[in-house]
């Protein structure tokens, strides 16, 4: 079979879990506190096991302190990066990784919202929210057959190698990768007399930073030469 079509399937006993190498899960600690805003990114698994995450890549992505917009153009490169590597696409496109700059992981209605609309297409795919606090979520969805899906425990993988850490790499590759939206000021245009509702009266509009994640069609890149 093509190594860029193979797809593997997750394994799901009672008691799923998502694992991280201790590197990855250093390097998505470290870039978790690197700013205020969220930051998102793939995690990269094992050939022989989806859900060992031994790496997180990020790609450009415009950040607010709720949500990631990825750059179309940049995860289509990563993903082209990926399989001239030699990985298939259940290695490094089907695990979303984010974090919530607040205490709470539960995925907010954007999130799901994204996972349904660009993730939905995949045989299989999971969600995974680091929030500030240490807090965890991940769900593994399936959507092949009647589908299902299910909540994942967490855990670090001790017996994968420590690969340390290298804060300059890491450093560098937020700093290549991550903007930040900043909301601009609230303009309204009312009538002589109109009373303004409370929409209105916020101080800031963040409506602009609710972006759309990037088009379906070219979220998952080289679709074509993929089998979702």
């Amino acid at each position: 079979m093509d190594p860029t079509t193979q797809t593997m399937t997750p394994r799901t006993p009672t008691s799923a879990m998502l694992r991280f190498s201790p590197t990855a899960w250093a390097k998505l600690l470290y870039l978790r506190d690197l700013g205020n805003t969220e930051v998102g990114g793939f995690g990269i698994s094992t050939a022989n096991d989806p859900l060992l995450v031994e790496n997180i890549q990020l790609v450009r992505q415009f950040c607010t302190f709720a949500t990631v917009r990825f750059d179309d153009e940049s995860v289509a490169d990563f993903f082209d990066q990926q399989v001239d590597a030699g990985r298939r696409p259940d290695q490094f496109a089907r695990l979303w990784v984010h974090t919530h700059p607040g205490n709470c992981p539960q995925p907010s209605g954007t999130d799901e919202e994204t996972f349904a609309r660009v993730f939905g297409r995949s045989d299989w795919a999971v969600m995974f929210i680091l929030a500030k606090g240490g807090a965890t979520y991940a769900r593994l969805r399936f959507s092949v057959g009647p589908g299902a899906d299910i909540e994942l425990n967490v855990n670090l993988d001790f017996t994968r190698p420590f690969g340390g850490c290298d804060h300059e790499a890491w450093q560098t590759e937020y700093d290549l990768n991550v903007s930040e939206l900043v909301p601009q000021p609230l303009t309204v245009t009312r009538n002589p007399g109109e009373t303004p509702d409370g929409w209105e009266r916020m101080p800031t509009d963040w409506r602009d930073s609710w972006f759309e994640y990037l088009d379906d069609d070219l979220a998952m890149g080289r679709r074509d030469e993929f089998t979702y």
